[in-house]
Parts: structure tokens; sequence; C-alpha cells
């Protein structure tokens, strides 16, 4: 992978190799040169590829084609600092030179190249001793990590310092092989973090990769995965294009790989190619008319050649992280005037004024704050150099052939300032300035495109700043989406599917929550709060009850109102009519009673309202069971009385001893007092709380302990109201305008009939049991109120008084007979039918229930009246139209 295979025979070779002949070169393998009292070497790629057979059988010389602009304009900005530092008295009294060899982006030749930098009078010195004093002290470069990785090989064999400005290459940080190896910029292990940062910043998790198949583009690969696979970032496609221009299949490979990206879903592309792969690889995609988002790697970052290029504002957004860059004082005029200092040979410059450009194209061409790493580089050898050569402000004292390992040792342990700006090489031999964010904004004038600093990547805290807006190419100036799925929005969580990157969203369950997107899991509640589903945070639960402002508490208080209001009315009336005949025939004193029992079940209703205690839990059924017991018993002693009537004589005797409505009603209501105790002491309701997973309401309610009590006393209410209905209908044939059967079968139908239906609903435990059984408790009170009360409302104060006299208690019979007057029960009547036997005689009276035989005892005559005895009641009769 390191190439380690390959170079350790080839290095073997040159240091076994005994033969003299075998180290010397031709004389113009370096391209330039100025001679000096300490000498630095430089290795670049200054032209861009090599001319060679795809198989070579025997060593041939390598041609060299294609000039780099860039490439020469970092070797021309390590010229200029090294002049710079000799014009000025840095180094009194010792002037650099340097040595200028061309890599031509090719590892063998850039070891070729090498070994001419540090032959001593033309011949690398490979005999058993170890080459202690070579021609150069140091080496700048090379560009590319795959020279760089070559050469550094050899050089740690000499440990001669080699500084790159450019060569990013992750396994170049390896102390081990690589102990000579420093550079003026981070790893990339760093830039492919910048690089997985950037995307996760933007939401893209679906990308595309194209990358060389040299050491750095395999090596930035490996890296970039790693580090895209901690912040979920997946890829869509992988493609690999050779490093080699030269490549007889590189053209074949670009239509390959334009294929690819053209039927990929991905939007977002990252290129780890060198600049020229990339020019090719564009001018297909211009071809093809495809726009994506484009990520750029530092190796062509701040091309200026591909921010020209013809169609290059079609392609989309382009970004890319370059190395910091700064000023470099006097380099553009440098570049305006290309004057060389006395003694200086630049085969290299010359070939660009063979092109025919202006003076200054290069500072058009190129932009000369990516050379900020050059001028780090040499002044970094200078600072060295001058604690090396104990330098004073007149003079530098130290040997000046020196080893190289010893200006390493001052290298690794350098730091020093330049524009405001600390700089020195840490434990790997890297500087660590971070990154900038750079975006390729077009320019619609020139059709070009121009580099924008937007940001930066902090190497420390290992995030992405996004300092200045970015416009985007497309219409609605939008961020580009290139995701395997949907954004999970808060409230939901991702499911993963094959790829890490490709999920379902699935809500987040009851106890748990997403505030976020794309949360890879939902987070539980926590301190004792809960969540729904699909919720974004959690909050404490509250307490569910009736409160005195809610739907339910004010549906049953207008109600029970109501019910208060119809007590009061009634309690009026009765009042203002007591005494006559319409209170005789409703009860007299019982109504008060039984609106008493009403109004204690109208305030257990109350009490279903209101956070419930155990009090609270233990009054509302103590007050209904109390007060509706006591209502029920009062109808019970009516429909007996409506009931024993027009009993035969032998059994009216037996109900006659023991009706006692006082006593009935007494103890009636007392079995329920004894049963509510004995319920309050053995099954007392107690005060439960009951929460689900699926609410966030704790629900705060009444439990009637097991049951057996509550059922006990509803049904001992319920028994009581069944009799009442057996003896009402028993009566239901007495002619109702005498009495009140069907009132009492009505009311306690109604009570029957409600409770009936709350049963079930109670057993099952439904939520809403203890809204029905307030329900069931108004209408129960209700139906007594509307079939007892009501119609004595419509006697008394509709009725003509005439009307409701004890005359009109009598009905007509069917020979035109009136009941005048019945003593015993007022409200308790029957309307007859006489049989009449002799003249001005009554045998019997029928009453649907049976022919009772009448008792003559006296008969008196006074105006047509006559006087007869029923079993306890006396009738006058008297004709209306003839006498009798």
């Amino acid at each position: 992978m390191y190439l380690q295979v390959f170079y350790r025979p080839l290095i073997g070779i040159l240091i076994l190799a005994g033969s003299r002949s075998a180290c010397e070169y031709s004389p113009g393998i370096c391209g330039a040169w100025a001679d000096g009292d300490i000498r630095i070497g430089v290795l670049n790629s200054c032209h861009s590829k090599v001319q060679t057979l795809q198989v070579r059988e025997r060593p041939e010389k390598y041609n060299c084609t294609e000039l780099n602009l860039l490439s020469l304009v970092r070797i021309l900005a390590v010229v200029h600092t090294i002049e710079t530092i000799n014009n000025s008295s840095y180094l009194p009294g010792v002037r650099l030179g340097y040595y200028i060899c061309d890599t031509c982006s090719d590892a063998s030749k850039a070891i070729q190249s090498t070994e001419q930098l540090l032959a001593v009078n033309g011949t690398l010195s490979v005999q058993c001793e170890v080459l202690e004093r070579p021609n150069v002290k140091a080496i700048i470069g090379a560009r590319f990590s795959e020279d760089s990785l070559a050469v550094a090989r050899l050089l740690s064999l000499y440990m001669v310092p080699q500084i790159s400005t450019t060569s990013s290459a992750q396994t170049l940080s390896d102390r081990v092989r690589y102990p000579a190896f420093l550079r003026t910029i981070p790893s990339d292990v760093h830039q492919t973090k910048a690089l997985a940062n950037f995307m996760k910043h933007f939401h893209w998790d679906w990308v595309g990769v194209v990358y060389g198949d040299d050491d750095y583009g395999k090596n930035a690969l490996q890296s970039f995965l790693a580090d895209a696979e901690n912040v979920d970032i997946c890829q869509a496609f992988k493609e690999v294009l050779p490093h080699y221009l030269a490549h007889d299949e590189i053209e074949k490979r670009i239509q390959e790989v334009a294929e690819t990206i053209l039927s990929s879903e991905a939007k977002v592309v990252l290129l780890i190619l060198k600049e020229e792969l990339v020019s090719k690889l564009f001018k297909e995609m211009i071809r093809q008319n495809i726009s994506r988002t484009w990520i750029a790697s530092d190796a062509w970052s701040m091309s200026r050649n591909i921010s020209r290029m013809d169609g290059i504002n079609q392609l989309g957004d382009i970004f890319g992280f370059t190395f910091i860059t700064g000023p470099n004082p006097g380099f553009k005029e440098f570049l305006h005037q290309l004057t060389l200092a006395p003694g200086s040979v630049n085969l290299f410059l010359e070939e660009y004024k063979q092109l025919g450009k202006d003076t200054g194209f290069l500072t058009e061409a190129v932009d000369i704050s990516t050379t900020y790493g050059e001028r780090l580089a040499v002044w970094s050898i200078a600072h060295a150099l001058k604690r090396l050569l104990n330098c004073s402000e007149t003079d530098c004292p130290g040997e000046r052939d020196f080893p190289p390992w010893k200006l390493l040792k001052e290298l690794k342990n350098l730091s020093f300032t330049m524009d405001n700006q600390t700089f020195y090489f840490n434990a790997s031999g890297n500087f660590m300035n971070g990154y900038d964010l750079i975006n390729w904004q077009p320019q619609e004038s020139t059709g070009q495109r121009r580099f924008v600093v937007v940001g930066n990547y902090n190497l420390t805290e290992k995030e992405v700043n996004i300092k200045a807006p970015i416009s985007w190419s497309n219409p609605s100036n939008t961020v580009p989406i290139s995701m395997c799925s949907d954004i999970c929005p808060p409230g939901t969580a991702k499911k993963l599917l094959k790829t890490s990157c490709c999920h379902n969203c699935t809500k987040c369950l009851e106890g748990t929550y997403s505030n976020e997107t794309n949360l890879p899991n939902c987070l539980p509640c926590e301190n004792g709060t809960w969540s729904l589903k699909g919720l974004t945070s959690c909050k404490p639960k509250e307490e569910d009850y009736w409160k005195w402002d809610g739907p339910h508490a004010i549906v049953l208080l207008t109600f029970t109102a109501l019910g208060y209001l119809l007590l009061f009315f009634s309690l009026i009336i009765f009042l203002v009519f007591f005494g006559e005949p319409v209170m005789k025939q409703a009860g007299g004193m019982m109504c008060f009673v039984i609106m008493a029992g009403l109004a204690l079940s109208y305030t257990s209703v109350i009490l279903f309202i209101g956070k419930p205690n155990v009090h609270i839990c233990r009054g509302r059924q103590i007050l209904y069971a109390l007060g509706f017991s006591l209502a029920v018993s009062c109808i019970l002693v009516k429909a007996l009385r409506t009931f024993a009537t027009f009993l035969p004589p032998y059994r009216l005797k037996r109900i006659k001893s023991f009706y006692n409505p006082p006593v009935i009603i007494t103890c009636g209501t007392l079995i329920q007092v004894l049963i509510c105790i004995f319920w309050m002491i053995f099954d007392s309701p107690v005060v439960e709380t009951f929460q689900s997973d699926q609410s966030m309401l704790i629900t705060v309610q009444c439990n009637e302990g097991s049951g057996i009590g509550f059922a006990i006393m509803l049904c001992y209410i319920a028994l009581l109201a069944f009799i009442c209905f057996s003896l009402a209908f028993k009566g239901r044939k007495v002619p109702q305008r005498f009495n009140e059967t069907g009132h009492i079968i009505l009311s306690m139908l109604v009570y029957l009939f409600v409770w009936v239906c709350f049963t079930p609903v109670y057993i099952a435990k439904i939520n809403e049991r203890y809204s029905i059984q307030a329900a069931a408790i108004l209408v129960s009170c209700y139906g007594i109120i509307f079939c007892h009360f009501a119609p004595k409302w419509y006697m008394a104060l509709c009725k003509k008084k005439e009307e409701i006299s004890r005359e009109a208690y009598i009905a007509k019979a069917s020979n035109h007979i009136i009941i005048d007057s019945i003593d015993f029960i007022p409200e308790i009547t029957a309307e007859p039918n006489f049989i009449m036997g002799s003249q001005n005689t009554i045998n019997s009276v029928d009453t649907g229930l049976g022919s009772i035989q009448l008792t003559r005892k006296e008969l008196h005559q006074d105006n047509n009246i006559y006087n007869m005895e029923f079993p306890y009641q006396t009738i006058r009769k008297r004709p209306r139209r003839k006498s009798i």
C-alpha cells in the first residue's frame, strides 16, 4: 500500500551499487540552480507527465512534458524567499544556494532527481560508509505525496531534512519509516476529517468519491472512509482514475466515471485527484452538461487553470479545503519582472518565456497566496540555520558543511513567529494550522470562478465554521440535498437499512423523544417526565380529574344547579299551597322529605368535581345512597297507600297493621345507613392514581374498593325502587284521575333503566364510568321531580281552585253519580263505577281491581245527598240531574 515493497529493493540497489558510473547522470538533470555557502534542494513537478513506454526493458531518459504553471510559481516562490534572505542580514556572512529538480509527477523520476541533489561532485557516494555531507543540506518538496513517499525513503537513510508544502498523505507522519520528513501543512488525517465534517454540516450523507490510484489517492480515500463512517456519511459510489496522465485507458475511464456520476442519485462528489485529472474529468462533465456539488481535495482546491475552464460555471457548486494561505511580500512584483540574481540559472523559467506569455500572466494564472507554504519552508530552514550556525547580528561562526541530521534536529525543535502566527513542527512533523474553506463563486461577467474564503476548519475543535454567506448555484439558492433517505424530523429516529445512511424514520416510542433531526436513537425521558409516541420533548405528566373550569364540571354543575332550582321552585309552590287539596294529594309533608333526599343526591354530584381525596370519595357515595334511599322510601309509602286503597277487607286489615309511613321511611333509610357504615368500615373507597404509557395524564379517581359495598348499596336502592314499581303496577287500573300509579311506575322505570345501563359500564372499568354515574344520579333525580312534582305544579298554577277542591276528587260514575268526598289519605282516590241496586241504593263499587261490596251503615237523605260508608272511607252520593 505504501510502496515499501517496491522501494526497499530499489533503494538497496542504489546503496549497493559499487560502480561510480552507475550513479552518473546527465548534467542537465536539474533545471535551476544558484550557488551558495549552504545549498537547499527543491523537488517539484515542473512538468505534469513523463512520456515513457508502458514496458521498459533498460534504463532510458525521462521525457517530461507539459510545463505546470502552478509548480513553476511554487519554485519561483522558493527562489524569491531565498533571495530575500540573502539580501537581508538575517544570516550574516552566509549565502543560501539552491538546486531545483523536476519530478515530472513521477515517483521514479523523483528518486533520480533526489540522487542528483545528494551527489557530491556529481556522484552519489554509496560506499560502505554513510553519506555524511551531501551536496544539499535540506530538500523542499515534493509536490505530490506519491513522489514524497519515494523520496522520503531515500532521504531517511541519510537523515536529510525533507520539508513538503503540499504532500498531505497520512502515512508520511510515521516517524519510524519517515523520520526525516516534515511538512508545513497538516496531514490528510485532518483534511479528511474536515471533508467529512463539512458534508455533515450540510447533511450530505450520500456522496460519490473519485480518487487517483496513487498512494495519495488511496491513502486519502481510506482515511476519508473512516472519518465519513464516524459521522454517518456513506458512499454512493467509489471510482478510481489512473494517476499517470499518459495511461492508455485514461480517456475511457474518464467517460466511465462520468456515466457513473450521471446515473447516481448522489448530488455531491468528492474528487481526490490531482489538478490535471480533475481538468480532464470536468471537460467531460461540461460536454455532458452534468451539474453536481463538487468537493475538492487540497491538490486542486485553488487551481486557477480549472477555475478558468470554458463552461466551468455550468458544473454546479464547487468547494474545497486549502491549506492556510498568507502573504508573500514582494513576490507579485518578482513575478512581474522575472529577474534572477546574478549567477542563477533557471531552465524552467526560460521554457515559460518561450510560451510567449506576458510577464504578468503568472499572477493571473496562479493564486500566489497558495505559495505561503514555500515561504514558511524556506524561513523554517533559515531559523534552524541561525541556531545551528550560532549566528549573531554580524557573523555566523558555525561549521557550514555540517551533517544534515544536525539541521533536522534543529528543525524538529523549532518554533518561530511570522505574520502574527506561531509555527512549529509537532511530534509527527506537521504544522497544525488548519484549513480554509474555499467556495468557487461564479463570475457571470467573465464566465470564470473566483476563490472566496467562506469558513475554516479548526484542528483542535474539529469543527467546520462557516463565516460568510454562500451563494448556491441552484435557482432557489438553497442548500442542495444529497441524501439516501429523507431527514428524520424531531420526534423520530433513524431505522437503518442495509447501509448506514439509508434508513426509515420511526416515531419515538412512549417515554422517549428526539429533539434533533436524524438522531440514530430516541432519548429516554428522565426525572419522572414522560412523552407520547413521536414527541420532541418530555414533560411531567399532569393530574387528570374534573377541574372546576373543565367541560365535564360545567355540564354537571349546570344540570345540578337546574335541579336545585326545580327543587326550590317546588318548595315555594308547596309552601304557598300548603294545606290545599293539591298538597294533600301530593303527599303533604312527605314532599318536603323527598325534596331533602333529592337535594342530598344533587350535592353528591358536586363532589364528583375537583381533585378527589378519601373524604370526598366516601362523601359522594354516602350522600347519594342516603338521599336517594330517603326519597324512594317516601315514594314507597305512596305506592303502598295506593295499592291498599281498594284491597278487600280481609287483606286490608293485615296491611293496616304495619302501615306506618314514618316508620317505613325511617327503616328504609336506616337500612341504607347500616349498609354504608359496614361499607366504610370493611371496604372503604380510596383514592387511586392511574397512568398509561399512551397518555400524558395521571388519572386521579376514586376507587370504591372491591365493589361489594358499592354494589349492595345500589342493589338496596334498586330493591326499594322495584317494590315501588310492583305496588304501583298492581294498582295501575285505578282511574288515573284519582291516583299516581303512573307517575310512580315511570319514575322507577327511569331509575331502574339508568342504573341497569350503568352496571356493565362500572364492571368493565371504563374510564368514563364516573361521569356516567354522575349522569345517572342526575337523571334519577330529574325523573322523580318531573314525575311527582311537575304535575302538581300544573294543578296548583293552571287549574281553577274549584277544580281542585274536595269535590273535584270525586269522579263521575256511569249513572252520573259523583263521589263528593273521600276521606282516608287525600292523595289516594278512586273513581268508582257504582253498580246500582234498588232505587236510591248503591250495592257495590267496581274500582277496576275487583268489586268491593258496600256495607251500608246508615243512609241519610239530606237534599238528595246520600251518605254511605266504604271500609275506612265515607262516600257522599248526590244526584246531578235527577233524583234517585
